[in-house]
């Protein structure tokens, strides 16, 4: 793959150091056996993760298997299995066997999904058997809400949307019941044992994410946001490879702010984000609005963008969506390396051009982020117009045709 060969363009010495200083990760547990390394963080491309897993109410083990397919055949450079129910062990051992790529878990998930009663509550010692389990078991990287303290919640609940990250929340109720500090905050030392044993690189889950434009960047997500920036360094104490979390939905305008200000506070940590999605008003087509966000991210400071499909908002999403998702964030990320001068980000871009210019299509194709879906496009037209010759396409026709014309201006000297 493109950003593939990119990467290895990179000194070895240079990703040594940025690891070393934590401005990089590589998600790799020894026990995921088939797992090639990935880098994270601005000295390599942007890369993108796919949410996978089956919800309470659908999807199984079979369907998750193939949105994965799909998931890494669009691009994916990561996947997360966000499951929740019951036999979630054998649902992940499927996606380890079955993923490439570094594959990440929130233990809370499955943590509530053992536990009985209709609204269970979250057990603490439970979380870290779990957390420990799943290290055991290959997961690479895993979301853990440990900034989010009890004295946040009341800030959040002043909110139009209060906590929309599933974890967040089960953090934040669990704390109101007992009146009790988070406990992955005061157990954290405990937590880290687990993972530098394992080598699981820990994703600091941002449970105070906004949820609509109005609640974002308000008091409660920076005051977990410091809380990270010093997590962040206990886990580089310890030798514990760490990436921090981010928003969520935040007006396009204040995407530079948020990418900046968790840069300074994190220390360069590595910042994964969710979007960001930069309208509410769009249902069906949040890949749109997200990876209009995420390419700003991209550009100023995001170093893996968590895709978001059509479906967010409405339901689990299909195959077909996994598909849009991940083709969204690829060209985000993309547009984002470019944006930001990464060396050599546009030269598959020069390519492209030069084989329009040419009307190379073959070369067209092999060069796009979709190149079925091109192809298939292309093929449509043809259909439709009885094979027609391959200088030029549909949208011009041969005579209107402005790379024809200025290839004629060029002949004239």
């Amino acid at each position: 793959m493109h950003r593939v060969a990119q990467d290895e363009k990179v000194v070895p010495e240079q990703v040594c150091d940025a690891i070393a200083r934590g401005h990089a990760v590589i998600p790799l547990n020894p026990a995921h056996s088939n797992a090639r390394p990935v880098g994270v963080g601005r000295l390599f491309t942007t890369k993108i993760n796919a949410n996978l897993g089956r919800s309470t109410t659908r999807s199984g083990k079979s369907d998750e298997l193939d949105k994965l397919k799909i998931a890494l055949k669009a691009g994916a450079d990561f996947v997360m299995d966000l499951s929740v129910g019951s036999d979630l062990r054998t649902i992940r051992q499927g996606m380890l066997d079955a993923s490439p790529v570094p594959l990440g878990t929130v233990p809370v998930y499955e943590t509530i999904s053992r536990l009985e009663g209709d609204v269970p509550v979250m057990d603490p010692d439970l979380l870290l058997q779990v957390i420990r389990e799943q290290a055991e078991q290959g997961v690479d990287f895993m979301t853990l809400h440990a900034g989010l303290l009890l004295g946040h919640v009341d800030l959040a609940m002043r909110r139009i949307m209060g906590i929309v990250s599933r974890g967040g929340a089960i953090m934040a109720e669990w704390m109101k019941r007992n009146q009790m500090e988070n406990p992955l905050y005061t157990r954290w030392d405990e937590v880290l044992d687990i993972l530098v044993k394992h080598d699981v690189t820990v994703s600091l889950g941002d449970g105070l994410r906004p949820g609509c434009l109005a609640d974002a960047s308000d008091e409660a997500q920076f005051a977990e946001l410091s809380v990270l920036g010093e997590l962040v360094q206990r886990c580089r104490t310890r030798g514990v490879q760490v990436m921090v979390e981010g928003p969520g939905h935040v007006p396009f305008n204040q995407i530079q702010m948020n990418m900046e200000r968790q840069q300074e506070v994190c220390d360069g940590a590595p910042f994964y984000v969710l979007g960001p999605v930069v309208t509410d008003i769009a249902p069906g087509y949040d890949h749109i609005t997200s990876c209009i966000g995420a390419t700003a991210a991209a550009t100023y400071g995001a170093s893996l963008l968590c895709y978001v499909t059509p479906a967010e908002h409405l339901g689990l999403p299909d195959g077909d969506e996994v598909h849009q998702g991940a083709i969204a964030y690829r060209i985000a990320a993309h547009a984002g390396d470019v944006a930001r001068g990464l060396p050599g980000a546009r030269e598959r871009d020069d390519a492209m051009a030069r084989a329009r210019l040419a009307f190379d299509w073959e070369a067209q194709f092999a060069l796009a982020l979709d190149p079925e879906r091109a192809r298939a496009r292309w093929l449509k037209t043809r259909a439709c117009e009885g094979a027609p010759s391959d200088d030029h396409c549909s949208m011009c026709g041969k005579e209107f045709c402005a790379v024809r014309t200025s290839m004629r201006i060029r002949d004239l000297g």
